[in-house]
């Protein structure tokens, strides 16, 4: 009897490192593919908009930074942050949700961008970048000079 009690006990647990056994990744797809979070970019008049999604994540789970002068960096920890329960004697009996992936995105800026004046925003799960744009240079006049 004690053999049953013990399986069912292991089962209700349901530890996370069997987790990859049960839910198999998708074939030839290492680590490094399942943080490249599908992004997409908006070229406006006035600037460029990367739409992302972030299931999971909160704004203070990511960072977005720009280095190098001109290469847009999102990145983010891939914590997960467990509710605890205020009961005493209260545990978990099945966790099966994924935490959110570790993501790390580069995106090289064009020239025509203004890094200092790039906002970020996430509202439901979706995190929007904003760049803007600098104006166009002037055009340049042509004089026309006389030939002596």
């Amino acid at each position: 009897m004690s053999t049953v009690v013990d399986a069912v006990s292991q089962l209700l647990h349901f530890p996370e490192s069997i987790e990859r056994l049960v839910f198999p990744s998708r074939p030839n797809e290492s680590s490094e593919d399942r943080s490249s979070i599908p992004v997409d970019i908006l070229d406006t008049q006035k600037d460029y908009i990367f739409y992302m999604d972030v299931p999971g994540l909160s704004k203070s789970d990511i960072q977005v930074t720009v280095e190098d002068e001109n290469t847009l960096v999102i990145r983010s920890n891939g914590k997960r942050k467990r509710e605890e329960s205020e009961e005493e004697g209260c545990k978990y009996v099945r966790m099966e949700r994924r935490p959110p992936l570790k993501l790390m995105r580069k995106f090289r800026l064009p020239d025509d961008c203004n890094v200092s004046a790039i906002t970020a925003k996430c509202e439901n799960g979706v995190l929007t970048v904003t760049v803007e744009k600098l104006p166009p240079p002037p055009k340049s006049k042509t004089v026309e000079v006389a030939i002596s």
